[in-house]
């Protein structure tokens, strides 16, 4: 199996004794330890207006982790593209890549957050339409060798050509967050990687991954479970006490996303949003525990074909969980891959 990391960053508000931007360096120290345990890549999100202070501009935090690492993937989950000009993303994002060496796995998605789109006055409405606009847009910016034109619904652009060039040809891998069967379909129909969430059951999981690799294998391709990145939270306990506050802590975190998603009185459908809102089903989808327990989770995921995991430590970066996975877990289920390989 493969690991990554999934998160965010938080830079606090406060008076002048509070440094706000003590959490987005001790981000970066996260992800230079984990390149050194090991760790494949780093998907980092993007949200607005929380008041939690979350990261909001993903690809400048990665232009800094990108600067004090060497061989991590830097992946976005997700850039929500219906709230950005398409062009400056395009060159933006392709300035990592040129300056990381060719390390960004672009992971884009249409958003679900109702406060996020009231908050840039965008229609939610208009969340599918914007979104493969613009990304038709950065494709096409990405790989044109002409200048061209752009007369869009939502966008227009006259006799451009996007600067600099991505290292990565013809471009950076790109990923979608996907829940839904249709969302998942035009994924396999782009012929893009697929980006799963954190909450969803460990059978919802298995019943998105058999959509894609149906779609994947109906268009004459070869799946790969590399290109599915399965999120999950992570939390390697002392004990059961340990445990149980921690999974306490995810069901508030929880809640309070499910109430910045929301408009007031109507419920959000989006499939992120689709999990149980109960301790039980909030562990069940969680790898946390003791190693062992972790472990055993571990087998009952790969067992449904998943590969590729992206862990997300939680609202703290939890060093102890992440060199504590890195000795205890990943040894085994690497060796196991390894042993796989050669058999």
């Amino acid at each position: 199996m493969r690991f990554g990391l999934f998160g965010s960053a938080t830079a606090r508000h406060g008076g002048p004794d509070v440094d706000s931007g003590q959490g987005y360096r001790q981000f970066v120290d996260y992800n230079v330890e984990a390149e050194a345990l090991g760790y494949h890549s780093t998907f980092l999100v993007e949200h607005h207006f929380t008041g939690f202070g979350q990261v909001s501009a993903s690809l400048s935090l990665l232009t800094w982790v990108a600067a004090k690492t060497r061989t991590l993937r830097l992946g976005t989950a997700v850039l929500v593209l219906p709230w950005h000009n398409p062009v400056l993303v395009a060159e933006q994002a392709a300035t990592i890549d040129l300056l990381s060496g060719g390390r960004l796995d672009f992971g884009v998605g249409k958003g679900y957050r109702h406060n996020e789109f009231a908050g840039f006055c965008v229609p939610m409405a208009e969340a599918d339409a914007r979104f493969n606009e613009a990304l038709d847009v950065i494709v096409k910016a990405w790989t044109s060798k002409q200048r061209f034109s752009h007369r869009g619904k939502f966008w227009q652009f006259e006799d451009i050509i996007v600067e600099p060039p991505t290292a990565q040809k013809p471009h950076p891998p790109m990923w979608m967050g996907a829940g839904s069967p249709d969302s998942i379909r035009q994924v396999a129909e782009r012929g893009y990687n697929l980006l799963l969430d954190q909450f969803a059951s460990f059978d919802a999981v298995a019943e998105r991954i058999a959509i894609f690799k149906a779609e994947v294998e109906k268009r004459g391709r070869t799946f790969d479970p590399m290109e599915v990145g399965v999120a999950r939270a992570y939390f390697v306990a002392k004990d059961e006490a340990d445990k149980q506050a921690a999974l306490e802590r995810r069901l508030e975190a929880q809640r309070r996303l499910a109430a910045v998603s929301s408009a007031p009185g109507v419920k959000n459908t989006a499939s992120i949003m689709a999990y149980s809102d109960t301790r039980e089903a909030s562990e069940e989808s969680a790898l946390y525990g003791t190693p062992d327990e972790i472990a055993r989770k571990l087998e009952k995921l790969r067992s449904l074909g998943i590969e590729y995991l992206l862990l997300n430590g939680g609202g703290g970066l939890a060093h102890d969980s992440l060199h504590r996975f890195a000795r205890e877990v990943m040894p085994a289920f690497a060796s196991e891959r390894k042993r796989r390989v050669v058999g």
